[in-house]
């Protein structure tokens, strides 16, 4: 089960990755891609410093939580308005 963020800028490198993540699919990549992309922010957090080391794990444990939920992924179904004529 994945552990709540509490960290505001671990928060903010989380959004921006999940963000990301919604982004690619909706260009059409496929999970593999947007997997390897998730796996490269990642990396990244560890090499530049800015939060630490059980803070990015954390991220790294909501982050595939986040890509395992297909809810996450599916396009969204928008109800049709209709006019209705009451003469």
């Amino acid at each position: 089960m994945p552990t709540m963020l509490q960290d505001p800028l671990t928060i903010r490198y989380y959004q921006k990755l999940t963000d990301g993540m919604v982004d690619l699919w909706h260009r059409g990549r496929r999970m593999e891609e947007i997997r390897l992309y998730t796996e490269g922010y990642i990396a990244c957090m560890r090499q530049s410093n800015h939060i630490e080391p059980y803070l990015i794990h954390r991220l790294e444990d909501d982050a595939y939580a986040f890509l395992r939920d297909p809810s996450n992924f599916s396009l969204p179904v928008f109800e049709v308005e209709r006019d209705y004529d009451y003469r």
